[in-house]
């Protein structure tokens, strides 16, 4: 049965990462986006990376521009407006499509393990998350609205685990 670690990704400089490297940590893997109303999440979950990434979490985030048209920037220019807008220092991705028949393996793996409302395995919207244990399973699918801070618990609990 496959797990987060049989994926691979490029990073936002464009190199290839075996999601293999981050075996044994929590992940929190997110589409994000510069130009959405969900975009001062971006705050929080750099927020949950600082408090837990001694503990072993690490947010992944992956740009996609599939949502209103509201990551039109490059690579570049999309690490620049997080680090320079919200300090962003966790692990950033290239620009991805989260669904349709040009998804991301990873993302089709994500949203088959965890559908969303109604059994759902499209992404709906920016800033859905995704919650991996430390074995590279899928533990929990959040909604876009879904305030960092309040998965805290969650990720405490797969910290734990």
């Amino acid at each position: 049965m496959p797990t987060i670690h049989d994926f691979t990704a490029k990073t936002i400089d464009g190199k290839t990462r075996a999601l293999a490297d981050y075996r044994g940590k929590v992940l929190l893997v997110v589409n994000v986006a510069s130009h959405c109303g969900f975009t001062p999440q971006y705050q929080g979950l750099e927020a949950l990376y600082e408090k837990y990434r001694a503990q072993g979490l690490v947010v992944l985030g992956f740009p996609c521009n599939q949502f209103g048209a509201q990551e039109p920037g490059s690579e570049p220019e999309i690490a620049a407006f997080c680090e320079r807008n919200y300090g962003v220092t966790f692990p950033l991705f290239a620009k991805i499509d989260v669904n349709g028949a040009g998804a991301h393996p990873l993302y089709r793996y994500l949203t088959s393990s965890a559908p969303g409302l109604l059994g759902s395995e499209s992404i709906k919207w920016n800033f859905t998350k995704f919650l991996v244990d430390r074995k590279g399973n899928v533990v929990k699918r959040y909604a876009p609205n879904a305030a960092p801070a309040d998965l805290a618990q969650d990720i405490e609990k797969a910290l734990a685990a």
